[in-house]
């Protein structure tokens, strides 16, 4: 196995030369007893290093976030949150919730400003900003299971931010993207533009001294200097000084829970999926129940595609009205009840486009419900721990701002709420009052990290990035791996479709064929192209019980040096 010195500079030679080998997003070790994929080949470096140490599944899944957080930024980092699934070695299966929760002194018209709803407030600045949970995420999951501690990977990732790394493709043409913005906030324009406040360019060595400070001294003072500590001061007066509602001692609130997965069962397998304030794991095991009466392998494509289309509207209208903070809201256990899958699946015509008008109510609506408490790692070891960690700032460089001196970019999850009933969030996602904003509350997410097990024994992790793709994304590759019976890969790469009820539109990759196209329109479809779009990691077995370790294909063709 490669030592992590060599096997870094080889992938910074890549990096410098040209594309990146989609081989280099997901391995396996030598040994073939840990497997990671991930969105960013010097993250899953960072995991393999984890190994190649003594570490695990769950350090080595820590470790590639927090190196995600110094190259991976304008998708996740510290100063965002994550929902981690974790299939234990002793067989437990737990779902960590370091959702970010609203200030103290949120309020549902935060965003109405002299009698007008503005949602840009929500998007970018210091309104647009939730309590990050990433770091007591991490912390927990290494002190209950890690070999390693989180010090030491905090120090890892510190030293590739003071040395610096060349900006891949992807990283170039989202600054280039979000130069205007990103030059408001001036902590945030001193790291990602030049003097003259241009985006620096794809191969440049982007150095973040500051955040390597910030990781130095959590590893140092422990998770304190970020919640109450020197880090939450910081953040804490600088919204004084901008009109920004947090303070020093909503980060000493913050509150990791951990929660209960949803547990569902689709063709022998045992799924395990996120919680509320996910709507992820409600709504995968949904729209599982409403497939599983029928054949799938035995429709056509097109059939298939519109099935998949019809149960995606049904689910995403129930998203739209029922699905919130379940500390909040009274979000149904019945959504994921197999009566309730029955009497959608009678809406459901395969020779038209069905119109939905709105939501459905499950069985028990008001008496059974869940308990009131963007970028994905998969990770594996043979020792029986599997990690699903979906993590995220929420859009591109989250609320752009970054605080002088901290390095650390904060989240914009404050957006997931739905900040007026009906008015849609930047993903286009409307919402109820399940999801209105209040203080103390976890806005509703997409973010969907699963795991399967087949006869008590974990079989696929799974997840991806993309906002409401996300739930889509991964049902597709369940259903491509099960029901078409694909190899992981083949189901990874698969031609994707989206459709979230509202817009009434469905979504399709431009890779899709024209009679495929055809066939949808005819049957009443509104087609709307995408270029490829969303990023699914994923982890399975091969018939001899081996890792397969599978990241996004598309990445490599998106990560073209221009």
């Amino acid at each position: 196995m490669l030592s992590w010195f060599p096997r870094l500079v080889a992938l910074v030679l890549m990096a410098l030369a040209g594309p990146l080998l989609a081989a280099d997003y997901a391995e396996v070790t030598d040994d073939g007893k840990g497997a990671v994929a991930t969105v960013q080949p010097l993250a899953t470096a960072a995991a393999m290093e984890a190994y190649a140490q003594g570490g695990n599944a769950v350090d080595a899944a820590v470790a590639a976030a927090l190196t995600l957080g110094v190259v991976d930024g304008h998708n996740s980092g510290i100063g965002g949150g994550l929902f981690a699934l974790i299939h234990w070695a002793d067989g437990t299966v737990e779902a960590v919730d370091g959702r970010e929760m609203a200030p103290g002194k949120a309020h549902r018209d935060m965003y109405v400003k002299e009698g007008e709803y503005r949602p840009a407030l929500s998007k970018r600045g210091p309104l647009a900003v939730g309590i990050p949970g990433s770091i007591a995420a991490f912390d927990y999951l290494l002190k209950k299971g890690g070999q390693q501690s989180f010090a030491r990977h905090l120090n890892r990732a510190a030293d590739l931010a003071e040395n610096g790394f060349p900006i891949d493709g992807i990283f170039a043409r989202r600054l280039q993207r979000h130069a205007e913005d990103l030059a408001e906030f001036p902590g945030t324009a001193a790291i990602f533009l030049d003097a003259q406040g241009q985006p620096w360019p794809a191969g440049h060595s982007l150095q973040q001294k500051d955040l390597a400070t910030t990781y130095r001294a959590i590893a140092e003072q422990g998770t304190e200097y970020f919640y109450g500590g020197g880090f939450a001061k910081a953040v804490g007066d600088w919204m004084m000084q901008h009109g920004g509602l947090i303070t020093r001692e909503d980060f000493s609130g913050y509150e990791l829970l951990i929660r209960d997965p949803v547990v569902s069962e689709y063709r022998g397998y045992t799924v395990y999926g996120f919680p509320p304030p996910s709507s992820g794991g409600v709504h995968i095991a949904q729209m599982l129940n409403m497939l599983e009466g029928f054949e799938l392998d035995e429709l056509s494509e097109v059939d298939r595609y519109h099935l998949l289309a019809e149960v995606m509207k049904l689910a995403f209208a129930d998203r739209a009205h029922w699905l919130g903070d379940p500390a909040f809201a009274d979000v149904p256990k019945g959504l994921i009840s197999e009566a309730y899958a029955r009497t959608l699946r009678e809406r459901i015509s395969l020779q038209n486009s069905a119109d939905v008008s709105g939501h459905s109510t499950p069985p028990q609506s008001r008496e059974e419900l869940f308990g009131k408490h963007t970028t994905h790692i998969a990770t594996a070891d043979k020792d029986g721990n599997w990690v699903a960690i979906t993590t995220t700032v929420n859009t591109n460089f989250g609320s752009k701002v970054v605080v002088p001196g901290t390095g650390v970019i904060l989240n914009n999850q404050m957006d997931d709420f739905s900040a007026q009933p009906g008015e849609p969030n930047a993903y286009g996602l409307v919402g109820a009052e399940a999801n209105s904003i209040a203080p103390g509350k976890r806005p509703l997410s997409s973010m969907s990290p699963t795991l399967l097990t087949r006869k008590g024994k974990p079989v696929l992790t799974l997840g991806a990035a993309g906002g409401p793709t996300i739930i889509t994304q991964v049902l597709q590759t369940m259903v491509n791996s099960i029901d078409l019976d694909m190899s992981l890969g083949d189901a990874v790469g698969m031609t994707r479709v989206h459709h979230q009820w509202r817009p009434d539109h469905l979504f399709v990759e431009k890779t899709m064929a024209a009679p495929v196209r055809d066939g949808l329109k005819a049957k009443g479809h509104h087609l709307r192209t995408l270029g490829d779009y969303g990023s699914t990691q994923a982890i399975g077995l091969d018939e001899k019980g081996e890792f397969i370790s599978v990241a996004e294909p598309r990445l490599r063709e998106r990560n073209r040096l221009e």
